[in-house]
């Protein structure tokens, strides 16, 4: 059984330190919430608190919910993971360098082994998918098409705009906007009522800030960063609202903590009402082989796969699927201690990349 109070302490003292400002954590021991805690400021400046029920910019937790829609259509025998993806979109055809056009297959877009990147220098405007919102999605993606694949697909790990691609493929395949068609397959049923596309319920909806000197500062329309690896980040506070943004597969959607907690305890559980048990088995395996994600991780197809904890610096143990979300969010999924977590803050990017999400996951597995 997990210490209420290790957890709180490091989350009281995250917030007296003035490095987060807000965020609500939930941990599951087999199958049960067994930690639930809203703590800290929604908005900071209306003094509005952080309540379970608050909303947030899902960013990256988009895409484990999107892979999932992939799954259940695969497992409804609406597609296949091997099929190239020009079966679903005929227009996406990016090249290598040198010229060659490779097949690119579903599989490979799920675990991001596709070539594809976040970063095109090239057309720097469609860097996450976020920007230029009133670009449709397949115009941004016929745009992808024309960079040149940074590697053979299957061949390397990189971080990218897949999932994005993964969202026209179910959208197309559905026969219906990406929106549809997740809540179809897995939101509706997990009775997810909160997590869904533009626009989103604004009351509800906590404040976003990124690290500052002193403290987080508030979100600007765009806000700009540099990532602690060394990168310029740019964010859209505003497009969670905007219901002309394009439903972007890999950062698009808002979602609770309470909600997402429900589809991790779904996949813990063996998949149902969403997707087949063996599907599970091979969502929450290693899918890249030899290939790193990081030291000591390898991917599966909803998230990082821990095999070498002690290489991976992680307190758990190896089999454990995790990822985050850029604005400040982590969750975790541990089969073999039946533990699963997620920690949604509104202060990027302490909040899923700093001391914070290290802190806590230290707290939730210490003896």
């Amino acid at each position: 059984m997990i210490r209420t109070e290790r957890i709180d302490r490091v989350i009281d003292e995250a917030i007296a330190s003035r490095r987060l400002v807000g965020a609500v954590v939930m941990v599951a021991e087999k199958g049960a919430i067994t930690y639930r805690r809203a703590a800290g400021l929604a908005d900071r400046e209306a003094g509005v608190p952080m309540r379970e029920d608050t909303l947030f910019r899902a960013a990256s937790l988009t895409k484990p919910l999107v892979a999932s829609t992939i799954l259940a259509l695969g497992d409804k025998g609406r597609l296949d993971l091997s099929d190239p993806v020009t079966v679903a979109l005929p227009f996406f055809r990016p090249k290598l360098a040198d010229g060659r056009e490779p097949t690119i297959t579903l599989a490979q877009l799920l675990t991001h082994t596709a070539g594809l990147t976040y970063s095109y220098p090239r057309d720097p405007s469609i860097t996450f998918g976020l920007q230029n919102v009133e670009d449709a999605l397949e115009d941004t993606l016929q745009r992808i098409a024309r960079q040149p694949l940074a590697f053979e697909p299957g061949t390397a790990w990189a971080y990218s705009m897949a999932t994005d691609v993964l969202g026209a493929v179910a959208a197309r395949v559905n026969g219906s906007t990406l929106g549809q068609a997740v809540r179809e397959h897995v939101t509706g049923p997990l009775g997810m009522s909160d997590t869904d596309f533009p626009p989103v319920r604004t009351e509800r909806l906590a404040v976003p800030y990124g690290d500052g000197e002193a403290e987080p500062v508030r979100m600007g329309e765009p806000h700009r960063m540099t990532s602690p690896w060394g990168s310029e980040l740019t964010f859209s506070p505003s497009r969670i609202l905007n219901p002309a943004a394009f439903q972007s597969g890999g950062a698009g959607m808002a979602t609770t903590a309470s909600d997402f907690m429900r589809f991790l305890l779904a996949v813990e559980a063996g998949g149902a009402p969403i997707l087949q048990r063996e599907t599970v088995a091979r969502a929450l395996a290693n899918q890249t082989g030899a290939i790193e994600q990081a030291p000591g991780k390898r991917f599966g197809y909803l998230g990082s796969l821990t095999v070498d904890p002690a290489e991976a610096g992680l307190p758990w143990p190896a089999g454990t699927t995790s990822w985050g979300g850029i604005y400040g969010h982590i969750w975790s999924i541990d089969p073999l201690s039946e533990i699963s977590m997620v920690s949604l803050t509104n202060t990027a990017l302490y909040g899923g990349e700093g001391a914070f999400p290290q802190a806590l996951r230290e707290a939730i597995y210490a003896p």
